[in-house]
């Protein structure tokens, strides 16, 4: 079983950036395609990127589209989502997940990071 860490999170102004971590032990994370959700108060769970195990295919939910990046780190057994020009309305508890290549859920996950945007 893989265990998930999550790293990164804080406080920004609208317009920053910050970059989020998910680190992997127990299982090297190259053996799983990793998502990142998120989460904001009183609204439903988000998945906001998804990486594959090669790295080179990658899905991102609309409205992080060119400000978002998800990245991996096989050597670091690490994924990244890197987030630029940040707005409030990214504001909530950032999750990594993984899961098995063969499977369609994602299994493993972490406890969350918070990312709070101020305008």
């Amino acid at each position: 079983q893989v265990q998930l860490a999550e790293s990164g999170g804080g406080s920004v102004q609208a317009g920053d950036s910050l970059r989020l971590s998910c680190a992997a032990s127990g299982r090297p994370l190259s053996s799983f395609v990793v998502g990142w959700f998120r989460q904001a108060p009183g609204k439903e769970r988000e998945k906001v990127a998804v990486i594959d195990l090669s790295g080179r295919n990658t899905y991102y939910v609309d409205s992080v589209k060119g400000r978002f990046t998800i990245s991996r780190d096989i050597y670091k057994s690490t994924v990244y989502l890197q987030l630029n020009s940040l707005k409030p309305e990214d504001t909530a508890v950032y999750f990594c997940a993984a899961r098995h290549p063969s499977s369609s859920d994602f299994g493993a996950w972490g406890q969350g990071t918070q990312v709070t945007v101020s305008s």
